[in-house]
């Protein structure tokens, strides 16, 4: 994805790192409101580092999941809205973390009581292999 390149500088050789990315399309997010912004990254890694608070999951997986968001989202080669950013973020939490999954759709979803968190697990367990004890 970028090219490094080591410099030197020509009046103190001092040398330095630079890294050549591809400038790519833009990407574009039409949000709830009808507003049109940039697709932006940071958006998605600290939403998805919020639910993974205090959880085993290293910043790698953190940057590789929202990586993983925006590739899906520049694939389907037009402006996405927030909503599939929203459930694409959750479909890659839910590989990642159960816990952070359901962080993140409780905010997502805007859950308000009991009874959306159990849906949501009930939903989760559904979809996941029964961890062995050992």
């Amino acid at each position: 994805m970028a090219i490094r390149r080591r410099r030197e500088c020509s009046s103190c050789n001092h040398r330095y790192t630079t890294f050549e990315r591809i400038e790519e399309v833009g990407l574009y997010v039409t949000k709830r409101s009808g507003e049109r912004e940039a697709f932006n990254r940071a958006k998605i890694l600290n939403g998805i580092r919020a639910a993974c608070k205090n959880r085993p999951v290293d910043d790698e997986r953190l940057d590789a999941v929202a990586e993983s968001v925006e590739e899906a989202m520049r694939l389907l080669n037009r402006d996405v809205s927030s909503e599939e950013v929203g459930m694409a973020t959750l479909e890659a939490l839910r590989d990642v973390d159960d816990v952070a999954y359901v962080r993140f759709a409780s905010v997502y979803k805007g859950f308000e009581g009991t009874d959306d968190f159990a849906r949501e697990i009930g939903m989760l367990v559904k979809t996941t292999a029964p961890k062995l004890r050992n």
